[in-house]
């Protein structure tokens, strides 16, 4: 399976980025500086959640 990567528009290039990629049944998420070290997988609904919590800066420190 190929799997397509991307990062957002607004990244920068100085590597210090998330990459993204639609999975069989999750979204991918990796580390753009080491993009071989391998990715979480989280489900629609788990990421979703992650993306609201995020934004409301309500992720555990």
């Amino acid at each position: 399976m190929n799997i397509h990567w991307r990062k957002s528009t607004r990244s920068e290039d100085h590597g210090n980025c998330v990459e993204l990629a639609a999975l069989p049944r999750a979204i991918g998420i990796r580390d753009s500086k080491a993009p071989d070290a391998g990715h979480l997988a989280l489900t629609p609904r788990a990421f979703a959640d992650l993306l609201t919590r995020a934004k409301q800066d309500t992720l555990p420190r």
